[in-house]
């Protein structure tokens, strides 16, 4: 968790870094422009950053600082590399046949690409019945892609939100056009104009600017994390004959296991059933010899 939020971090100050570098880039190239030219003329951070007011200052540069920032966090994690080693279910396979489920589970507990976990929840929730074991293997697999996909997903709503954004820009800046007209009395100069053309065409065009490479890299990343499930099945599929033979040689192991006691059982039940029936040989004859001497005793009696 800590090294995700230093990963986080890190990104997001690259990505405040670029920013100013540019900012920073394109004001000393505007005071050059302007030391040199006798007419002043606009440079790029004029024209597309300061032109379009607040919108731009405090909305949609933001949104492209998240959007760079969440492009580059996803490109690093969701890799095959990461989520899709090579030879992952060949891997557990052996760890299964040379230590056997339970301690296998451990082993692998500390991974975490898609097989990894979904091998490790179907073994510790499974309670060795391999139907529940293969139930929660598909389902582990199922919750990681949707956990990936709804992780994408605000990269995909940045880019349907940014384009609407840039439309009420141009709203507002038709509005502001309009209004100029109005108070110029239907005669305004070109200068009075420019402040909200500029505004209604520099939203759009960030919002645009915005919208179309986040919506392509959403497309791109939501094809890999596809991808990338479907194949983790196939390594699945590979593991599970595995976890079931290993499962049924336990139970064969403990099968043979406890016919042994069952043998000494029977065992000592024949000697107890031995001494039973010595007893009952025994027990007659002391049941005669009881029934003579009270025979004898009560004849022995005076009559009254």
């Amino acid at each position: 968790m800590r090294k995700s939020f230093l990963l986080k971090t890190f990104f997001l100050i690259i990505a405040l870094v670029i920013v100013l570098v540019v900012i920073v880039v394109t004001m000393r190239a505007s005071f050059s422009d302007s030391a040199t030219t006798a007419v002043r003329t606009q440079t790029f951070f004029e024209q597309f950053v300061i032109a379009g007011g607040p919108i731009v200052w405090f909305v949609l540069l933001p949104m492209s600082l998240v959007m760079v920032y969440l492009v580059a966090e996803h490109s690093l994690t969701i890799r095959r590399k990461k989520l899709l080693p090579d030879g992952i279910g060949r891997t557990i396979v052996e760890l299964i046949q040379q230590l056997g489920p339970g301690q296998s589970a451990a082993r692998i507990s500390d991974r975490d690409d898609f097989v990894s976990v979904a091998v490790v929840k179907a073994l510790t929730q499974g309670r060795g019945d391999w139907f529940r074991m293969r139930n929660a293997l598909a389902e582990s697999l199922q919750e990681q892609a949707w956990g990936l996909l709804r992780k994408v997903e605000w990269v995909n709503l940045i880019g349907n939100v940014s384009p609407m954004v840039g439309l009420f820009g141009t709203v507002y800046g038709m509005i502001k056009l309009f209004n100029a007209i109005v108070i110029a009395g239907g005669q305004p100069q070109p200068a009075q104009l420019a402040d909200g053309i500029s505004v209604a065409l520099v939203t759009t065009f960030w919002g645009l600017f915005i919208a179309i490479p986040a919506l392509a890299i959403y497309g791109v990343l939501r094809n890999r994390i596809e991808t990338l499930a479907s194949d983790a099945v196939v390594e699945a599929e590979m593991i599970m004959p595995e976890i079931r033979r290993s499962l049924s040689s336990v139970r064969n192991n403990s099968g043979k296991s406890g016919s042994a006691p069952k043998a000494g059982a029977s065992n000592g039940v024949k000697k107890q059933q031995q001494q039973i029936d010595q007893l009952k040989q025994k027990q007659p004859i002391q049941e005669i010899a009881g029934r003579s001497t009270g025979t004898v005793r009560r004849s022995s009696l005076p009559s009254r």
